[in-house]
């Protein structure tokens, strides 16, 4: 029907549907004819055509090995049509005993290597098949599987191989089809050969049960399978994922320098692209602590990787499996054509088809054998009779004028057929002997006896089945061999932790954001009779921002201006020197533009009775259960809801009593009031005039918290006096500030510490924390400092003990160093002494306090004491990993002024 006499639409159709018909047909050939292996063999038509080939040629084990060109151009000539290249391919790896986990090929010459490299010319190489792949044609000749045309129809080719050898499961394969690919694991032939055998004998197996004999997969070379989960679900649904890690070591020498020995990498890693990958890193300072790599390899893997001396060698280990192949995930999808179809195979179902086929295999050799043995039975049993009655046969042959007389008359004669007349014709006198009788006798009982057998095997399955296990059996005792891939327990982070010795640290930040953590023990002082300064130790780090001590597995939570929380672990940071200038924070927590980090929080456990304050500049609090943030995501979390005009001031961890945690969750909405008393606004007024409370001697709570402003207000309140909320929650007002004024600090006020105070026009003081009348949260609170304009608004205010040191450092760079007890103390609201003498025009940019080593280690012991008694909760490391996207865990915002 020509176009015009088709509508529009019609015509359309048509087309759509001829599309569509001719798609589908492409797709099928390049499913079944190229890029899918058939479950029986497990050879893809190239794979088949090629062993075929060889076998043709008569290139067997026991004979010589010839020009790879020639079998390729037998290949190409005769059954595959195609490029040359492609056929080498497969022919090569047949032949690599990195690339399958039982070659099938023997190879003389270079045959390519697990750097990459090429294999050489075809017309240099040379190549036979080896006794593994013999198994794989066994019985062959005996009609075991169908045959069919080749490209042209001038020659047969087989459609199937027998397969003696359990190719598909021991050997594994990959392909990529047109909407679908497959990618199955090799395995060990000892372990598939015992799955073999208990589901041939037991059909009712389930597939947890074929688990006990097949562990899991065994690569060609080694590594370790890391977690049985992706094992599992690839043999009890055809797909899962299996991590696969190099096989190392970490050796120290006598003068304590570490090096890591990789002496087994991941299946199909390029050992050469590994090192290069490697070595990239290390130049790009993406990995710390390397300073050489050698590949030291011969006949077996051997990358040497030295470290440097203060390296941690499993920290740089982990790193190197994080970004690098030497540990690499394999996706297992065990699809494979079944009757010309793909279709998606569980182990058992990988088992079982290739039962079935071998069961037909040998189905069909026993009825080949058999009709061969009854053929010459039937023989056999012609010349009995012609030797029973010689002289009458003789006789007749003699009295015949030709042979076709001949036998038609012992045809007539004796009731032979065709086949038997001419054996009795051709028989040589020499049968006629005594001893040529009794070996016709000897070979017809035996025949009788053979075909018995044969036919007792069609009937009874149970005898076919032990054939089968019994050929299996010989080939596994031969060629089986142990196991080279170790399964190992699941990895995660926590598992990279019980690597690394817990060890107390210093973390520095300094201002420009570069972070470092150092042993505790380099600060230890040696000189005589003084305490050891944590700040002595930090020569050109006088920009130091924020030091604290953690432990190498503790987590560090990481809070910026803008309200979001991040999350790494102590032992990812660099380990630096003293006088080293550490990381930017960057390299460890996503930050985004304007972001700036505010707040360090080390945190041993989430659990127990901890909680995290908030307080933002405009005077907003929060508090938080430290359990809500043990699950954190890549691109941080929202911790605090903030106004557009406020940002996060501080992050303060607070660990409570069972008393004190209990009293804060019952906090009532009705005592947190935010209007000061007629009393309070008197005695704020009085000591604006001068007049000061005098409790300095009052015993300090354990649970009170302080908020002070830049304009030397400080309102003081236990923490119990309001209630936890959400993450991502706004918060309720924590000081009323007056107009211009603005949060600059939230302290938790220790016993035995003073409330110091630092100026924008370098006066300090220290006051008693028992000078600060406990008020209502929400107040305007009280004089912490005597702003006037000799002194100024206050730029820094903390918690610090005597034997602290104070770095102080001006906007123009001038910076200072002097101790905390040099300032005297006074009361709370004076204008304090100078601390530090300013150039004209000079102004306190910031300060920063920092404890003894006596201090500190007392402070992280109490801490590892606390956190200890805690039950810790699940910590998700993976979900930094898994989730790049946006926090959307987030509580609804709350409004101060409704609470």
């Amino acid at each position: 029907m020509s176009e015009e006499m088709v509508p529009g639409t019609q015509f359309k159709s048509l087309i759509e549907q001829d599309m569509q018909d001719c798609y589908l047909r492409y797709s099928m050939s390049v499913i079944v004819a190229r890029a899918l292996p058939d479950a029986r063999d497990g050879f893809k038509p190239v794979h088949r055509r090629v062993m075929y080939s060889m076998h043709k040629l008569g290139v067997v084990p026991n004979k010589s090995t010839v020009k790879s060109a020639r079998i390729v151009g037998d290949v190409i000539g005769k059954y595959h049509p195609h490029g040359d290249s492609a056929v080498y391919e497969t022919l090569a790896r047949m032949a690599q005993d990195f690339s399958l986990r039982y070659p099938l090929v023997f190879g003389q010459g270079n045959f390519g290597s697990i750097d990459g490299d090429s294999p050489a010319a075809m017309r240099y190489t040379e190549a036979k098949m080896n006794n593994m792949g013999a198994l794989m044609l066994e019985d062959l000749e005996k009609d075991t599987v169908d045959m069919g045309p080749n490209y042209d129809e001038s020659l047969e080719e087989p459609l199937v191989l027998p397969s003696a050898l359990p190719n598909m499961i021991v050997n594994g394969t990959s392909g990529i089809a047109v909407g679908m690919a497959t990618n199955m694991a090799p395995h060990n032939l000892r372990e598939v050969g015992a799955a073999i055998h208990a589901l041939a004998e037991n059909p009712d197996l389930t597939g947890e049960d074929l688990m006990e004999y097949v562990k899991g997969p065994d690569f060609p070379t080694g590594a370790i399978a890391c977690g049985r989960a992706g094992i599992r679900d690839a043999y009890l649904t055809g797909h899962g994922r299996v991590r696969v890690r190099a096989r190392t070591e970490i050796e120290t020498d006598s003068k304590g320098k570490s090096r890591i020995i990789v002496t087994e990498i991941p299946y199909m890693v390029n050992k050469a692209e590994l090192c290069k990958k490697i070595a990239d890193l290390v130049r790009d300072k993406r990995v710390d602590g390397i300073t050489d790599i050698r590949d030291e390899s011969s006949r077996d893997v051997r990358i040497v990787i030295e470290l440097r001396r203060d390296a941690v060698g499993e920290v740089v280990l982990n790193n190197l499996f994080k970004y690098t192949q030497l540990q690499t995930t394999f996706s297992i999808y065990n699809l494979a054509l079944v009757n010309n179809l793909p279709k998606l195979l569980t182990l058992k179902d990988l088992l079982q088809v290739y039962i079935d086929h071998r069961l037909e295999v040998i189905t069909r050799a026993t009825q080949f054998d058999l009709k061969k043995a009854e053929a010459r039975l039937h023989i056999i049993e012609g010349l009995r009779i012609a030797t029973q009655n010689i002289d009458e046969v003789v006789q007749i042959i003699r009295n015949s004028k030709s042979t076709e007389d001949a036998k038609q008359a012992l045809q007539t004669r004796f009731n032979l057929d065709e086949i038997q007349s001419q054996a009795i014709v051709d028989m040589r006198l020499a049968q006629l002997t005594g001893l040529n009788i009794e070996k016709l006798e000897a070979e017809y009982n035996e025949l009788i006896a053979t075909v018995a057998d044969l036919k007792d095997i069609l009937e009874k399955r149970e005898r076919r089945i032990a054939i089968m296990l019994q050929k299996l059996d010989a080939v596994v005792d031969k060629y089986g061999d142990d196991r080279r891939t170790t399964i190992g327990e699941a990895i995660d982070d926590s598992d990279d932790e019980d690597l690394i010795a817990e060890e107390e640290q210093v973390i520095t930040l300094s201002r420009e954001g570069y972070i470092r953590r150092l042993p505790i023990d380099t600060f230890k002082t040696q000189s005589r009779g003084g305490k050891g300064i944590i700040g002595a130790g930090l020569k050109d780090e006088d920009d130091v921002e924020q030091i604290f001590t953690a432990s190498t597995h503790s987590y560090l939570l990481v809070f910026t201006n803008k309200g979001r929380a991040y999350w790494t672990k102590v032992y990812r940071l660099p380990e630096g020197a003293r006088n080293g200038k550490g990381r930017p924070i960057v390299n460890f927590v996503g930050l985004t533009d304007g972001e700036k980090v505010q707040a360090i929080v080390p945190v041993r456990k989430f659990g127990g009775y901890f909680c995290l304050v908030f307080a933002t500049k405009k005077g907003i609090i929060n508090k938080m259960d430290l359990k809500l943030f043990s699950r954190p995501r890549k691109a941080g979390v929202n911790a605090i809801s903030l106004d557009e005009d406020d940002e996060l001031v501080k992050v303060q961890l607070v660990g409570l009593t069972e008393e004190e945690f209990k009293a804060s969750e019952a906090a009532s909405e009705l005592d947190l009031g935010e209007e000061d008393s007629a009393a309070e606004v008197a005695e704020n007024a009085e000591e604006v005039e001068g007049e000061e409370v005098n409790d300095e001697n009052r015993p300090i709570p354990h649970d009170l918290l302080m908020l002070a402003t830049k304009n030397g207000q400080a309102v003081t309140f236990p923490i119990s006096c309001f209630r936890a909320m959400g993450r991502g929650t706004h918060g309720v007002r924590g000081i009323k500030l007056a107009e211009g004024d603005e949060v600059i600090s939230l302290l938790w006020l220790k016993a035995g510490n003073k409330v110091l105070t630092i100026t924008e026009k370098g006066y300090g003081k220290r006051s008693e924390p028992g000078s600060y009348r406990i008020t209502r949260r929400g107040s305007k609170g009280v004089k912490n400092l005597n702003v006037t304009d000799k002194v100024g608004p206050a730029v820094f205010v903390d918690s610090v003990a005597d034997d602290y040191d104070l770095i102080i450092t001006t906007k123009e760079g001038q910076v200072i160093r002097i101790k905390a007890d040099s300032i005297r103390v006074t009361g709370r609201n004076a204008q304090g002494v100078k601390a530090i003498t300013l150039r004209d025009g000079d102004s306190v940019g910031d300060a920063t306090a920092l404890p003894s080593v006596e201090d500190i280690e007392q402070d992280s012991a109490e801490a590892k004491e606390t956190f200890d008694k805690v039950e810790g909760v699940e910590v998700d490391d993976d979900s930094i990993v898994k989730n790049d996207g946006e926090d959307n865990d987030v509580m609804p915002k709350e409004n101060p002024e409704e609470v």
